[in-house]
C-alpha cells in the first residue's frame, strides 16, 4: 500500500477558498487524524480524497484503485432495512447474520439486529454506520466526526474497537475532540 500525497490542492467555493496549495502526506498503515477549526476544510478534504468533490488545482495520488469506505457525519443508512441487513450489504455474501450480531454485540448493539434503521436512536444508528463501514472491504477508511453523539462510556468502548478494527490499515479521521485523536490517531495533522 503507498502513501496518499496531496500536492497544491486549491479549492473554493464562490469567493471562499478553502484550500491554497495546500501540501500533504497521509502515511500507509496508519490512523492519521486531521484537526482544524470548523470551517477549515475537514469534510472537503475527505470529499475530496473520496472523489466526490472537485478540485480546482493541484493534485491527489496514491488512491488509485483503492477501495473505499466511510462514516459520514450524517448516518445513510437504509431507512427500511434492519440494523443487521444495512451491514450485511457491504459484506461479503458469504457473512453469517451470526457473525454481524456477534459484532454488534461488541459495540452494544445487542438487541436491535432486526429493528429498522427508522427506528433506531440516533446513537443507534451511529454506531449501525461505524459498524458497516468497518466490516466493508476497503484499503482506505475515511472517519468524519464518527464519534459525535455517543456518550462518554459508549464513546469509548466504541474507540476500543475502531482502534482494533482498523490496526494496520489507513484510515483518516477527522475530528475536534483531542481525545479522540489521543486515542486513535497514529499522527495528528493540523489544517
Amino acid at each position: 500500500m503507498e502513501d496518499i500525497y496531496i500536492s497544491g490542492l486549491s479549492k473554493s467555493f464562490g469567493s471562499k477558498k478553502v484550500f491554497d496549495s495546500l501540501n500533504l502526506t497521509i502515511k500507509s498503515g496508519v490512523t492519521t487524524c486531521v484537526m482544524a477549526p470548523s470551517g477549515a476544510g475537514k469534510t472537503t478534504l475527505l470529499r475530496i480524497l473520496m472523489g466526490l468533490e472537485a478540485v480546482d488545482g493541484g493534485s491527489v495520488t496514491g488512491l488509485e484503485g483503492k477501495r473505499f469506505s466511510a462514516v459520514f457525519q450524517e448516518e445513510r443508512l437504509c431507512e427500511g432495512m434492519t440494523a443487521a441487513d444495512n451491514i450485511r450489504l457491504v459484506m461479503s455474501p458469504s457473512a453469517s447474520l451470526p457473525a454481524i450480531l456477534a459484532e454488534m454485540d461488541r459495540i452494544g448493539l445487542d438487541s436491535c439486529g432486526d429493528q429498522p434503521a427508522a427506528e433506531l436512536s440516533g446513537g443507534m444508528r451511529r454506531r449501525v454506520g461505524i459498524l458497516r463501514a468497518l466490516l466493508a472491504e476497503y484499503d482506505v477508511l475515511f472517519l468524519d466526526e464518527p464519534f459525535k453523539g455517543l456518550d462518554e462510556a459508549l464513546k469509548e468502548q466504541v474507540m476500543a474497537y475502531v482502534r482494533e478494527k482498523t490496526a494496520g490499515k489507513t484510515v483518516v479521521f477527522v475530528t475536534h475532540d483531542r481525545a479522540e485523536a489521543a486515542v486513535l490517531a497514529d499522527e495528528v495533522i493540523m489544517l
